[in-house]
């Protein structure tokens, strides 16, 4: 199998992953998963799309991670990941991914402050005298 190399996002985070056969470490910006992501809760985010299909162990990864934070990361890395295994073997593994929601790039963002108010949809106080 040769290199497989997919893109995730979510937020303002971007993934680019790269995929091929092995016994299953994950490199992020070159650190462990351990060390890169210490919380539990986004170790389990990011290894979701391989325990639904059970490939835990069989690939190795490495990933480069850019912007947003901690958690849009994860996020944005769990896609990347269900893109890779989707090239991998459609037939197989697209139908649970996309039942689990892990094929859908969730387009919610950080809405624009507007000129002229203190954020997005806050007004400054209104007086009529």
């Amino acid at each position: 199998m040769e290199v497989v190399n997919t893109i995730g996002r979510r937020k303002a985070a971007v993934a680019r992953l790269y995929m091929k056969e092995g016994s299953g470490k994950i490199v992020i910006n070159k650190k462990d998963l351990e060390n890169y992501f210490p919380l539990p809760t986004l170790r389990y985010i990011v290894n979701q799309p391989l325990a639904v299909t059970n490939t835990e162990g069989q690939f190795d990864m490495y990933v480069h991670l850019d912007g947003g934070g901690f958690k849009g990361q994860a996020e944005a890395l769990r896609l990347a990941i269900a893109r890779a295994l989707c090239e991998v073997n459609k037939e197989e593994y697209r139908p649970v991914l996309k039942s689990n929601g892990f094929l859908h790039r969730d387009p919610r963002v950080v809405e624009r402050k507007k000129p002229g108010q203190p954020k997005a949809r806050k007004r400054f106080q209104f007086s009529k005298r």
